[in-house]
């Protein structure tokens, strides 16, 4: 044991007498016993910056205890150089705030970024060091620990996820109108007067101007005849089916203008789900114990005859209530064929703009292909209609042309700053001047579906790239497929670029068949890219992605 002890202090010893005989030069010579390793073994850039993560692992015997070392890593590019910070050690007796480092040995882990700049897409990182032992001082043999930057992970496309709200414009309208005729009590004879009455008369001038309209289809035609809960429900289905004919002949006689429309004829019998309705809608001062009463019986018989108890007591049952449900009803459902597109667009160059309402308006705008056009009947409808929706409209055909001011100015001024859409369209406005943290505020208050995907993002900022590839899962475009690039998910990113046909997914799968090993695809890809944008050569060049091609 003793043996063991004393071999110990011996080896300690000779180290720490190497060390003092010349430690500066002793460092230098030994330089290449210190092990070094950086992470990202190959630089990558997110957001603009080259974030980096050294660790430094000194052996026993390198640092004396009046030893300082300082240390700089730097990243040599074409045309020039940008050093990080300088970190500084010290033995055990050195009396200044800097790492210690034991005669013993240690290991040191340094987190820094260094701002990127264009020239850099052809880089490497080296750490320059500097011996000093009491007086003396040494340069040591400068250290290369990376090789190139990767680019992809910033190459994302801040231009954000937007819509154009709904202009409510429909091509067809369906439309119910209706009319009624009413009977005397325990009759089904209809009164000549009911087919000019005030409802009636309205129903068949609806039905001539359905004859002339060459827009208009009558989708169904039903007739419905009722009869009050009074008199007995084997009396009243008779009496039902009864008015259900005399209607029939009615409708027959009104609607001769109408060809191949058959009616839908449909007796219900004693109404009362009818006189629940009328009684609820009515002035009569005790309607709430009158329907509480009957809503305590289930037996037709014993409510009908609850009814002509209170027909006796409450007399407005019997003159306002009661004969309004002694009726037939015909209802007709008509879809009306509304202005196509073409014809819209003809009606604005004839200035016919009067013929129309706001949603055609904004369906104007929304189709008309010049963006001067869009922006005159945008405005049109705001004015003209007060339209929120072409306020914004125009707001975000604002964002489109990049006037992000002016966008701004227009988003600000709608009344609804809750609005979802709103708060996302004040997001992607900040997003585009680089402000990611305050647009993820306006994105997070939103919540929509373009939302989301804005927030991937500024998860591609930050180089959060699982967040974004799950924020952007479906957008099927550039982002999508660089973060699915960036968590190594190579299928995923390919799928995300099916069906994107441009120069710069072509690149994009350049990539992922570089990535993936498979070098005559990623050649193919590339000159498929560059052919359709033969500014990307020049990038594709510098692109450490490309290397081994």
């Amino acid at each position: 044991m003793k043996i063991n002890k004393i071999i110990a202090a011996a080896a300690l010893l000779l180290a720490l007498v190497a060390c003092n005989k010349n430690s500066a030069q002793q460092m230098a010579d030994d330089s290449t016993k210190v092990g070094v390793s950086c992470e990202p073994a190959v630089l990558t850039v997110i957001n603009n910056n080259i974030p980096v993560s050294i660790t430094i692992d000194y052996p026993a015997g390198y640092f004396a205890p009046e030893s300082k070392l300082a240390v700089t890593p730097v990243i040599v590019y074409e045309g020039g150089e940008k050093a990080g910070p300088v970190f500084n050690y010290q033995g055990s007796k050195v009396r200044e705030n800097n790492k210690e480092i034991s005669t013993d040995g240690g290991s040191v882990v340094e987190n820094f970024s260094i701002p990127y700049v264009d020239g850099m897409k052809k880089c490497y990182l080296e750490l320059r060091s500097v011996a000093k032992y009491k007086d003396k001082s040494i340069v040591l043999p400068s250290r290369k620990v990376a090789d190139g930057v990767i680019l992809t992970g910033n190459d994302f496309v801040t231009t954000g996820y937007f819509d154009y709200k709904e202009d409510g414009y429909q091509h067809s309208v369906t439309k119910t109108s209706e009319g009624q005729i009413h009977y005397d009590v325990n009759s089904s004879t209809v009164k000549p007067g009911e087919l000019n009455s005030a409802s009636f008369k309205g129903y068949k001038a609806e039905l001539d101007e359905l004859a002339e309209n060459s827009r208009a289809k009558i989708k169904d035609v039903k007739i419905i005849s009722y009869a009050s809960p009074e008199g007995g429900e084997e009396r009243n289905a008779k009496l039902s089916n009864e008015r259900s004919d005399a209607a029939k002949k009615a409708w027959d006689n009104v609607s001769k203008n109408l060809e191949g429309v058959n009616p839908d004829v449909k007796s219900v019998g004693q109404d009362w789900e009818g006189f629940q309705e009328a009684v609820a809608k009515s002035d009569i001062e005790d309607k709430d114990l009158i329907l509480r009463v009957l809503s305590m019986y289930n037996d037709p018989e014993v409510r009908e005859s609850e009814i002509r108890n209170m027909s006796q007591i409450f007399t407005e049952l019997k003159k306002e209530v009661l004969p309004e449900l002694r009726r037939s009803r015909f209802v007709t459902e008509v879809e009306y064929e509304n202005y196509s597109d073409a014809e819209l667009q003809r009606l604005a160059d004839r200035k016919l703009l009067y013929l129309v309402d706001e949603t055609a308006v904004l369906r104007i705008a929304a189709t008309s292909e010049d963006p001067e056009r869009k922006e005159l009947f945008y405005r049109a409808a705001a004015e003209r209609f007060g339209s929120q929706v072409g306020k914004y409209d125009l707001a975000i055909l604002k964002l489109e042309q990049g006037s992000h001011a002016v966008t701004q100015m227009y988003l600000e001024q709608l009344k609804d700053q809750s609005d979802p859409d709103v708060q996302n369209a004040l997001g992607v406005v900040e997003l585009r001047r680089g402000n990611f943290d305050k647009a993820a505020d306006f994105f997070e208050k939103s919540g929509n579906a373009s939302a989301e995907k804005n927030l991937g993002i500024v998860a591609l900022s930050k180089g959060d790239y699982t967040t974004a590839a799950a924020k952007l899962k479906g957008a099927g475009d550039v982002n999508e497929a660089i973060a699915n690039i960036m968590c190594g998910e190579f299928d995923a990113a390919a799928d995300a670029l099916k069906n994107d046909d441009s120069a710069i997914a072509d690149y994009y799968r350049a990539v992922v068949a570089a990535r993936k090993g498979k070098l005559k695809d990623a050649k193919k890809m590339l000159d498929s890219a560059c052919e359709k944008d033969p500014s990307l050569r020049e990038k594709a060049l510098k692109d450490i992605e490309f290397v081994a091609l």
